[in-house]
């Protein structure tokens, strides 16, 4: 069966544009049930010569039913990263969240911080770690007995949060778990002739979940997802032609800098010798041409 790639922004953001999916893949993700999801969009628009482009930050305020009964709400914010040096965008987001009034809540009659809960889907490998899916969590110890605390303050929650990594090129040959499994839907190894597609074994597939490949079959449908597929393709290459001419241009600037170098080295080695033959030194800066 071939679906639509969710590595793509607008696929991605078509599969994530229905709530009831949205939910389920949290939930198996975080590994606690998502009770109810508001889906709050942000988009960021960019002009890279003459190609526009869309960047997707997918807010989610949800409600998590607890193991213990309780419900906790918080904000959800999934990011998509093709390139490592996405690290500072990510931060300067995650600090607007952190300073953005409107991410509140009632509690107990009082208005305070809402928990935040970030998922990065990384199109490039991390330097040591491999695992498929990494897991961030806190916890509360006391720090003098190494006693876990199971209390949650509000204070902590505002300031603290937990994250959770999903490294693409990683999901390739491991199908330990359902997670895993369910996220084969973003295996670029199953690509076909046609990058937009991906070739998926529904029988492989956790029954469950079998409503996320229908949407994503449903995409290779839709004839602007295929476009802005399209579209994407090419600011892609465009900012990868962008980054060859900065690394070349390095490249160039390093080597004459070394040429310099040498070159300086050289002259000063030579006005050594002509000082060392009794040759006066400003006589010996003159005829090597130094000041």
């Amino acid at each position: 069966m071939l679906i639509a790639n969710p590595i793509y922004d607008s696929v991605f953001k078509y599969l994530m544009d229905d709530r009831g999916i949205a939910s389920k893949l949290i939930s198996l993700i975080i590994g606690q049930e998502v009770e109810t999801l508001d889906l709050r969009p942000t988009e960021y628009r960019a002009q890279l010569e003459q190609h526009p482009t869309t960047v997707y930050r997918l807010d989610f305020c949800a409600t998590i039913l607890l193991a213990d009964g309780s419900r906790r709400q918080v904000l959800i914010e999934i990011q998509k990263a093709k390139y490592s040096t996405d690290i500072m965008r990510f931060r300067k987001y995650l600090g607007e969240q952190y300073a953005n009034g409107e991410n509140t809540h009632q509690e107990n009659g009082e208005r305070i911080p809402t928990p935040i809960i970030s998922i990065y889907f990384l199109g490039h490998s991390l330097e040591k770690v491999q695992a498929p899916v990494i897991q961030v969590r806190r916890h509360y110890r006391d720090a003098a007995t190494g006693e876990t605390l199971t209390e949650r303050e509000p204070f902590i929650e505002g300031l603290t949060h937990d994250s959770y990594i999903i490294q693409i090129p990683h999901l390739r040959a491991h199908r330990r778990n359902t997670l895993e499994q369910v996220l084969a839907i973003f295996d670029q190894s199953a690509a076909s002739g046609d990058k937009h597609l991906l070739t998926i074994n529904e029988a492989d597939f956790p029954e469950p979940y079998a409503d996320i490949i229908r949407r994503l079959l449903k995409a290779t449908a839709e004839p602007q997802t295929r476009k802005d597929m399209d579209v994407e393709d090419e600011i892609v290459t465009h900012l990868d032609s962008l980054v060859r001419k900065i690394q070349d241009r390095d490249e160039a600037l390093q080597q004459k800098e070394s040429a310099l170098q040498q070159k300086d080295a050289a002259l000063q080695k030579a006005l050594a010798l002509l000082i060392n033959a009794g040759v006066a030194e400003t006589v010996a800066r003159q005829q090597l041409g130094l000041p």
